[in-house]
């Protein structure tokens, strides 16, 4: 199956946020979450799927552009579930992200679960102007309960003003040497990740490197006003209570970065 989702935000004066472009094909179906934007005028899509997936040889792509001044919020209704196919063929989820200046993208779906034989990747390319601001949520589960994970890739690139902050790769399951490995999430079920770029920070800084618990890290990014925060558990509970307990990560619920 391929199909293709792409979302628009624009800035509309006093109104907050207008939806110029939402449109979606299965399995990618949109849904505007929000009647009206929140007081700093942001809007809520969710991602609902309209077919079980992605299975092996899906190529899926979600195209998201926030405007200057614009400020969006992308969530998912349920986890999404990567399935092998017939074939053996791999599945590949495209996304690619787009912020102007003054703009805002919160992307936090819920997570990816690998199934058993399943081979996929995800690919997702962010690139933010000077002055834009960014909530990046990824989560990997490995395999459902009581099965092992197939091979999944999850690759990020983050560039913000022109410059390359971040090239991230991370792969488990059979195709991956030493993935289960204490180089890698050793024990660890569930891995999980929060990219946030705040432009105040490129004046007063970014959070320094801390521990956010015995398998979580905070990093700042050099070059940017931007932190990573990572994190690896037995259950996606304990990954997000590592994350978004954190200083800088509970401002998730709220919209404010980093404050």
């Amino acid at each position: 199956m391929r199909s293709t989702a792409r979302i628009v935000a624009v800035a509309d004066g006093a109104r907050g946020t207008r939806l110029a472009e939402l449109h979606g094909e299965a399995p990618l179906l949109l849904r505007r979450t929000r009647a009206v934007p929140t007081d700093d005028g942001e809007v809520q899509v969710h991602l609902v799927g309209g077919a079980a997936g992605p299975l092996g040889g899906d190529r899926l792509r979600i195209e998201l552009t926030v405007g200057a001044g614009a400020l969006l919020c992308v969530r998912s209704v349920a986890a999404s579930l990567v399935l092998p196919g017939a074939g053996g063929e791999r599945s590949r989820l495209e996304v690619t992200a787009r912020v102007e200046a003054g703009g805002r993208l919160r992307w936090l779906p819920e997570p990816l679960i690998g199934a058993a034989r399943c081979d996929h990747l995800s690919r997702s390319v962010l690139e933010l102007a000077d002055g834009a601001a960014l909530v990046w949520r990824d989560e990997l589960v490995c395999g459902r309960h009581g099965e092992p994970v197939g091979d999944v890739r999850i690759d990020t690139t983050l560039r913000y003003g022109g410059r390359t902050l971040l090239r991230n790769e991370l792969a488990v399951g059979p195709r991956a040497p030493g993935w289960s490995g204490p180089a890698g999430l050793g024990a660890a079920r569930v891995t999980g990740s929060l990219l946030l770029v705040d432009p105040t920070w490129a004046v007063t800084g970014p959070p320094g490197p801390a521990p956010l618990g015995p398998y979580a890290a905070r990093l700042p990014l050099a070059g940017g006003p931007a932190v990573l925060l990572s994190a690896t558990g037995a259950d996606l509970a304990t990954v997000r209570d590592a994350l978004d307990g954190s200083r800088v990560g509970a401002s998730l619920s709220s919209g404010r970065e980093g404050k």
